[in-house]
């Protein structure tokens, strides 16, 4: 793995596996840092001043891509976007001599997001050690700062995991979050984690990962603190998978009845894009309970943190 330094220190953050909690709290402390106490503003500052982060992203994107970016400037750094479309990767160069060049460059942080699965990891394996790599997301594997912004999000209004019941409701099969997400929960010692959806849409042997599995959504629900919906991966999916028309909405949709079998004032989630009418009845995506234009923002701040983090250990030589 090419994820921590002989010390124990994070040098690319590739995925949530093999992470201890204390690295999760150490980013999701670092990111508290970056809000102002009074106004919860996030704040302008130079740690990364003199440094260029590349983003390449092989996929489309928009919070993601934005807020890294945004995250970037935050910390004073120089932010190239690499227009993928039109970049050499178009006229056949690999993946490898494009980051390779990019490092030419002198570029120290890349944040990439890629349709295959471990690309991430190839790319740790092929450039100087003091470069450091973030996972954007990687095909259905993992998308590490996703979680650890949906973490962070969730400790900001429920503090405690040990106490949480969370479930985690639709597409689990094509999610890179959720993988991520219920890694993250064990990591921190959730109390309980439940994936909720049709048998087409959960990985094979999925309770392997210490879930609880559900394919009612009414018993799913019953009880829990934290709902997590995802949407639908049409983009990735083989036909067949999905029930026909809106049944889908009328069995795993969230909904004000659905949302009332959890208990009272559940956290509601979701990675987005957010598909109103398809995994989510509109009224609930902008109640109370849903926090996720707050995910957003908290996206922002703990990807300084990831930043700022890799950059530094970088700097002492934790290699």
């Amino acid at each position: 793995m090419h994820q921590l330094s002989k010390d124990g220190k994070l040098k690319n953050l590739l995925t949530i596996e093999g992470l201890k909690k204390e690295h999760i709290i150490e980013i999701l402390d670092k990111a508290e840092g970056f809000f102002t106490p009074d106004s919860g503003e996030i704040i302008q500052t130079n740690h990364l001043q003199n440094k260029t982060v590349a983003n390449l992203f092989f996929e489309p994107s928009t919070r993601t891509r934005s807020t890294f970016e945004l995250a970037a400037k935050k910390l004073g750094a120089s932010v190239l976007n690499l227009d993928i479309s039109h970049s050499s990767t178009s006229k056949g160069e690999s993946l490898r001599d494009t980051v390779r060049n990019l490092q030419a460059m002198q570029c120290q942080l890349f944040v990439i997001r890629h349709h295959t699965s471990g690309a991430c990891h190839f790319i740790a394996e092929q450039i100087d050690p003091k470069v450091a790599i973030i996972n954007a997301g990687d095909g259905c594997h993992a998308h590490p700062t996703q979680a650890l912004l949906d973490m962070f999000t969730i400790r900001k209004h429920r503090q405690d995991f040990q106490k949480l019941s969370v479930a985690i409701v639709g597409d689990i099969l094509h999610s890179r979050v959720a993988r991520s997400q219920i890694h993250a929960l064990h990591i921190l010692r959730a109390g309980e984690i439940r994936v909720i959806g049709p048998k087409t849409l959960l990985p094979a042997q999925v309770e392997k990962l210490g879930v609880h599995v559900f394919h009612d959504l009414h018993q799913g629900l019953k009880g829990v603190d934290v709902i997590m919906m995802l949407r639908l991966q049409t983009e990735r999916m083989q036909k067949g998978l999905l029930p026909q028309g809106n049944a889908y909405y009328r069995q795993y949709g969230l909904t004000t009845e659905t949302l009332s079998l959890a208990n009272p004032n559940a956290l509601i989630i979701h990675p987005g894009p957010i598909n109103r009418g398809v995994e989510i009845q509109s009224e609930i995506a902008d109640s109370p309970n849903a926090v996720i234009l707050d995910q957003v923002t908290n996206g922002i701040a703990v990807r300084m943190a990831v930043m700022s983090l890799l950059m530094n250990n970088a700097n002492k030589g934790s290699l």
